[in-house]
């Protein structure tokens, strides 16, 4: 099963979510504000996506608004803190499915790509 994390309240995985409906992937949805994730998953996405810089989402108004001693964090140590204290400033959605691939964002090519719908 392929699992979304996100936030509930979020026009893109609102979407995404729509989108895996309409064509049948069975999925879950975790909102990471409610169910924060562990530090050892956040190092999983990190090395999955790219790197810390790579999972976030500089365009939100908790960024804008975060101290800009917080916005360079200086070790893995700091950068888990301060997602797991701002678990929205994580682009989203976050899409894992079964194999263990991990991938961030919605576009619905994309999504037709990465499940082989509709191509």
């Amino acid at each position: 099963m392929t699992t979304l994390y996100g936030l509930k309240n979020c026009d893109t995985c609102r979407k995404a979510t729509r989108w895996l409906d309409r064509f049948g992937v069975a999925h879950a949805f975790v909102d990471y504000r409610d169910e924060r994730q562990a530090p050892d998953t956040l190092v999983a996405w990190k090395e999955q996506l790219g790197g810390w810089e790579a999972m976030l989402n500089k365009s939100s108004t908790t960024w804008r608004t975060l101290p800009e001693a917080r916005k360079s964090p200086g070790s893995d140590a700091e950068w888990k803190l301060l997602l797991k204290e701002y678990p929205q400033l994580i682009r989203r959605p976050v899409v894992v499915t079964d194999d263990g691939v991990v991938t961030q964002g919605f576009s619905d090519n994309g999504f037709k790509k990465r499940f082989g719908v509709g191509a």
